[in-house]
């Protein structure tokens, strides 16, 4: 005997979705479930959920997966979405059924101590656990049920791990540059010099297009100037091509038409990949560096070849609201002569840097 099709819901494909209206409140969602008695069930839940809000005023209830798909829809735009996703995706086991209203420290501890049986510093522990304080705090302040009603009451306050275990800065000496890079696949190696001599991030290196170059003529050079909606910080992100940057960029020239560094026809979607790692091993830099230390080198590098910090902030990308997205060619002038000074300190050595790198126990003195 066919079973007899319930008033409200609609297949399509293999979901079920609600569509009722319930007290002149239209219903127009998904059961997420291709079970008919399932999507029975989540049909009953939300029609009494709707009769509760209309005679009692009663505030509906949302599971954390529910306001964390909200989150991510309404934040598409952003660079860093694939980031949200992530953590997102890192959480959902522990809470993502949970009702909004029972996530707090207690329900949050399974995941932290997870994660640190994992061995993950506190740093990359804190970045899930700030994407749900957000999502909390938009469903305690900003978002709307049918009847009016925010969607949580009141926001738990969510402390963030302390960062004592995070760990420090490693700038490369010019050695284990060479070292490091010499064992690097070409289209990594090409990378890495280019972002330890401009100070860029890994995500603005990876996702740097032909689109964004500018020619400056009368310099007879070209920068690049990153849309702020593509930045991290949301600011327009000029990079400044020193000799060696240059070099790498006209190296590159023609390989793909649309991303400035790629790999058999494909856009590089991260540096710390196998190859990295492989690398970072064979140069006995195991534990010690990171992508981003290519960065910290880069502006360590600056101040030991005496720039300015106002014009080193401007280098490395840094947030502020007194730099502006036009240049004039002096200006640019001033950032290249100082993004020069580190190619003469490798070439003439009339910068000599010395670094100090804690080994435990012994901290050992590195010049170049």
């Amino acid at each position: 005997m066919a079973r007899k099709k319930t008033v409200g819901l609609i297949k399509r494909g293999e979901i079920w979705y609600l569509q009722k209206t319930v007290l002149g409140i239209k219903l127009r969602e998904s059961t997420g479930t291709g079970e008919a008695e399932v999507a029975e069930l989540i049909l009953a839940r939300r029609v009494e959920e709707i009769r509760q809000l209309v005679k009692f005023g009663a505030r509906r209830e949302f599971t954390f997966r529910e306001a964390a798909i909200r989150y991510m829809e309404e934040n598409m735009h952003l660079s860093s979405i694939a980031n949200i996703a992530s953590y997102i995706e890192k959480l959902d086991p522990f809470i993502g059924h949970l009702p909004i209203n029972q996530i707090h420290s207690g329900t949050l501890k399974p995941f932290i101590d997870s994660r640190k049986k994992e061995g993950v510093k506190n740093h990359t522990i804190n970045q899930p656990l700030v994407v749900a304080r957000t999502v909390l705090n938009l469903a305690s302040r900003l978002w709307r049920d049918e009847g009016g009603n925010t969607w949580l009451s009141t926001a738990p306050l969510i402390r963030l791990l302390k960062k004592s275990d995070a760990r420090k800065p490693y700038p490369l000496s010019w050695d284990e540059q060479r070292n490091l890079f010499k064992e690097l696949p070409d289209h990594l190696a090409q990378m890495c010099l280019f972002k330890v001599n401009t100070g860029t991030r890994e995500g603005d290196v990876c996702g740097l297009q032909w689109d964004f170059e500018i020619d400056v003529p009368e310099l007879e050079t070209s920068v690049f100037l990153i849309p702020g909606d593509q930045v991290k910080n949301r600011e327009d992100r000029l990079i400044v091509l020193n000799e060696y940057a240059k070099s790498v960029v006209d190296s590159v020239r023609g390989q793909n038409a649309d991303y400035v560094f790629s790999y058999k026809g494909k856009p590089v979607k991260t540096i710390n990949n196998s190859g990295w790692k492989r690398a970072r091993d064979k140069a006995g830099l195991k534990g010690l560096v990171r992508v981003h230390d290519l960065k910290h080198t880069c502006g360590r590098r600056l101040r030991a070849a005496g720039v300015p910090m106002e014009t080193i902030k401007v280098l490395l990308g840094h947030k502020s609201n007194d730099i502006t997205a036009h240049y004039s060619s002096p200006e640019i002038l001033e950032l290249l002569t100082a993004a020069n000074k580190i190619c003469f300190s490798e070439v003439h050595k009339t910068h000599p840097m010395t670094l100090l790198k804690r080994k435990a126990p012994k901290i050992r003195a590195v010049s170049s």
